[in-house]
């Protein structure tokens, strides 16, 4: 397997930027790719060892893009999640005034993270979306658009100016990257860990939502995303793109999953995985009943019954 990881480029993006965190990275080729599918797809292939993307945002949630591609195709599996701060400056050519900016490009990500700041600065500007904002950022420097919102950093990197800086709708935005590979055997457990699934129901009916979140809520697990995604078989059919606090070698986590995969039509397992920015505090005492000793302990009553020893 090649000695590389893919990820969401041109080279001036928030990705490679939350990429380079990653220790391992200094012993890796990182190779910009020109889409999230592309990059997961080199993984697929056996191109790369593992690809880094965005799939969530503090503004608009998951990243639809990513999502799609992790319920569809073959699967893969996440190994890390990082959190990077995101704010954005204005990356015009050199001598680019406010008032000369007719056009403007990003990602369609970054649109909901500073629109209330183009309307009230660039109010008849057009928008137009980019495969990403360092691309966005190239477009301006061939001429494309009048201006890019991109990480400052982008500047240099493509011959442009930052005309404003610090721009963002909401404070502390972040976004959530993940590190994807091939299916393997998950590392151990941290203490502070994560599991991302995808479940397909059976059937629709009444209930059939509660059903799904009641294998999660009996056994004390907590849930830290839900997003339904199309799935392309018509109107009203939809997957459940779900992360829940805790990793699978955790009982209650693995009896939830066990539950989910008797009543679903499908259950896709996408990793265990510390959770990022994870501290001491952050690491919750499992509710009365659901830790792991008082599971073993419930089964060997349950086999002690089976074997008259009640």
């Amino acid at each position: 397997m090649p000695a590389s990881y893919t990820y969401l480029g041109p080279e001036g993006t928030f990705t490679e930027v939350a990429l380079r965190t990653l220790p391992e990275t200094a012993t890796r080729e990182l190779v910009p790719m020109v889409s999230v599918p592309a990059a997961l797809d080199a993984v697929r292939n056996g191109e790369a060892e593992a690809a880094f993307v965005p799939i969530e945002n503090s503004v608009e949630g998951g990243i639809t893009t990513t999502l799609d591609e992790l319920v569809a195709g073959e699967p893969l599996m996440i190994y890390r999640e990082v959190l990077l701060s995101i704010t954005f400056a204005l990356l015009v050519r050199p001598g680019t005034t406010l008032s000369g900016i007719k056009t403007v490009t990003a990602h369609p990500a970054a649109q909901p993270q500073v629109r209330n700041w183009l309307k009230a600065h660039l109010p008849n500007a057009v928008w137009e979306s980019a495969a990403s904002n360092a691309d966005g950022a190239r477009l301006v420097q061939e001429g494309r658009y009048d201006a890019a919102f991109a990480g400052e950093f982008a500047a240099a990197r493509y011959g442009l100016q930052a005309l404003e800086t610090g721009i963002h709708d909401a404070e502390n935005a972040q976004t959530r990257f993940v590190l994807v590979g091939r299916p393997a055997r998950p590392a151990a457990p941290s203490g502070a860990d994560k599991t991302s699934i995808v479940l397909w129901q059976r059937d629709d009916h009444p209930g059939g939502l509660r059903d799904l979140l009641g294998e999660f809520a009996v056994r004390g697990v907590n849930l830290m995303l839900l997003q339904s995604r199309p799935t392309g078989a018509g109107i009203g059919n939809y997957c459940f793109c779900i992360d829940a606090e805790g990793h699978i070698s955790d009982r209650r986590v693995a009896e939830a999953l066990m539950g989910l995969k008797r009543i679903c039509l499908q259950v896709r397992f996408l990793g265990s995985y510390p959770r990022a920015g994870a501290g001491p505090d952050d690491v919750r005492t499992p509710l009365p009943g659901t830790s792991d000793d008082e599971f073993m302990s419930a089964a060997d009553w349950v086999a002690r019954c089976q074997d008259g020893r009640f």
